[in-house]
């Protein structure tokens, strides 16, 4: 069925100003793992810490379609630290059954796999695609009295945390990275979803960007709730 050219003309509006901003988003895109690589220790377990670099923008992309079929390939070309060989030879592969959540595994776990029911307990680094790729949470700055960095800890299966993440970690095996890419429909739906920022001014500026519902009403709620986590599976305990 055609649209009529009125309803046309501010349907290609709407999608030039959602991939201007999700570019935006990713150029230069910061990826947060802790820097430069070493072995660091934390309570009763090891980490290894990859090192990031920040890149500038390139002209990979000249349509708007183009942009939004390479979409996985960008993000990747900027952890890569601009190496576009390395870029085209991975890709993103979809999580089976998660909805449209996105992966890129970082580095290989050697441990279980969690399954429903199983208390894990996970590191992470929560970004916005939305806000310049604004990070608003990082369980690495979640200190206990003795400085060491606080996992976040939830059951799997428990609804109590947004389906992307559950979907990505249900996906890993102990040990390992993944940085999962997660549409709306995955992500945050009410303001009491975990994991929640601890910060205040956080919390409120994450809401209030996904559930603006002027910007919402105008069709952005693709590039507004779209979230970007990097998880680090620390660990599995059975019920």
């Amino acid at each position: 069925m055609q649209l009529p050219a009125k309803n046309e003309k501010k349907k290609n509006k709407r999608e030039k100003k959602t991939m201007t901003l999700a570019f935006s988003a990713l150029a230069p895109y910061r990826v947060s793992l802790p820097p430069p690589p070493h072995q660091c220790q934390t309570r009763n377990q090891t980490r290894i810490r990859s090192d990031i670099q920040t890149v500038s923008p390139v002209s990979l992309i000249t349509t708007r379609r183009s942009l939004l079929h390479h979409s996985s390939t960008i993000l990747l070309y900027f952890f890569t630290g601009g190496d576009a060989s390395a870029a085209s030879a991975v890709k993103f592969f979809e999580i089976a059954g998660s909805g449209g959540v996105k992966a890129l595994e970082l580095r290989a776990g050697s441990g279980g796999t969690p399954r429903d029911g199983d208390e894990v307990a996970i590191h992470y680094y929560g970004r916005l695609a939305a806000k310049q790729g604004w990070r608003f949470d990082s369980t690495y700055d979640h200190k206990d009295e003795t400085g060491y960095s606080i996992p976040f800890i939830f059951t799997v299966g428990s609804g109590k945390v947004i389906p992307g993440i559950e979907a990505a970690v249900k996906s890993m095996k102990v040990g390992g990275i993944l940085r999962a890419v997660i549409p709306p429909s995955q992500g945050y739906q009410s303001t009491s979803q975990e994991p929640i920022p601890p910060n205040f001014f956080d919390r409120q500026r994450l809401f209030t960007t996904i559930f603006n519902p002027t910007r919402l009403a105008n069709g952005e709620g693709s590039t507004l709730g779209t979230l970007v986590f990097d998880i680090e599976l620390v660990s599995i305990r059975k019920p």
